[in-house]
């Protein structure tokens, strides 16, 4: 009778234990974290990005509110800021755009071509010191521009250079900007020797292998040349304002500055206008040209 009623009434087994709750909070966690970290991201960028958007809400203000308010928020409309702004001086200021400009793209067409071809000597080529040159090219990217700024003008002066845009450009004829010159050639490194090799069997030489095979390649390098050198050259100040002093050949830096000092009293709301529009080509550029910027330094930082 006692082994039946032991039959009859089963052992109590012990819960088993449910392996979704320790998932469950893990997953929560992992949430909440991601949360916090978001939230962090898009504060730091606001905070980078408030002098950028200070600046376009403070063109749109008269200028009596500028300094006065310090938030966002956009209460008076002012929209003739531009107008004044654009009109300020003799020239329109496009003209000031369209000198920034040829300033602009013949230091990319100088940089593209020149680098290119010495990035492509330093990788493929072999010549005596070969080494030696490729570390002193190096060595002048530790050169500040105030250190040869001097010699520079001098020379500049005596060819009769000064005041025209030919000091600003060919330079860059030259590959004197060896931080392209150093990214093109990691890039050139990483392409296989093999495809020159092929080429030479079917009577390439350097030149159209070059012009053929290499350059092609070099897409995402030459892009990112191409941006940087827009980018730097666009906001240079410092070299501009030493060789350009006809305000009829000013650059869109030089404009700005003078829009500051040709005014007593300086009409803040038609400077802060112009500032704007001199953001305008950097945002396009950056923003159609973001994949190929990206692209460049991956694939070059990864050889």
């Amino acid at each position: 009778m006692t082994d039946t009623f032991a039959k009859a009434t089963p052992a109590t087994a012990p819960p088993a234990s449910n392996p979704a709750s320790p998932r469950r909070a893990r997953g929560g966690f992992r949430r909440v974290r991601s949360i916090i970290k978001h939230a962090l991201l898009i504060l730091c960028v606001l905070v980078m990005l408030y002098p950028v958007l200070w600046m376009v809400v403070s063109s749109l203000r008269p200028n009596d509110v500028i300094f006065r308010d310090p938030s966002l928020l956009l209460n008076d409309l002012e929209t003739g800021n531009y107008a004044e702004g654009w009109n300020a001086f003799a020239d329109p200021f496009s003209v000031y755009l369209v000198n920034s400009s040829i300033v602009v793209l013949g230091a990319i067409l100088g940089n593209l071509v020149s680098c290119s071809m010495a990035a492509y000597a330093f990788a493929r080529l072999e010549f005596t010191a070969k080494r030696w040159w490729f570390a002193i090219m190096l060595l002048t990217i530790m050169l500040p521009i105030h250190v040869i700024i001097v010699p520079q003008y001098v020379l500049f002066a005596q060819l009769g250079w000064v005041n025209t845009f030919l000091p600003l450009i060919v330079p860059k004829l030259l590959a004197t900007d060896a931080f392209f010159v150093f990214l093109m050639v990691q890039f050139i490194r990483g392409v296989p020797i093999e495809l020159d090799e092929a080429a030479r069997i079917d009577g390439a030489g350097h030149p159209r292998i070059f012009a053929q095979i290499i350059l092609p390649l070099m897409v995402p390098a030459l892009a990112t040349t191409a941006i940087f050198t827009f980018i730097w050259t666009w906001n240079d100040f410092f070299s501009q304002l030493i060789y350009l002093t006809d305000p009829d050949i000013y650059t869109v830096p030089l404009a700005l500055r003078a829009f500051v000092d040709a005014q007593a009293g300086t009409n803040w709301g038609a400077a802060l206008a112009m500032s704007v529009v001199s953001l305008v080509p950097i945002f396009l550029v950056f923003l159609f040209g973001q994949r190929f910027l990206l692209r460049g330094i991956a694939t070059t930082g990864g050889k």
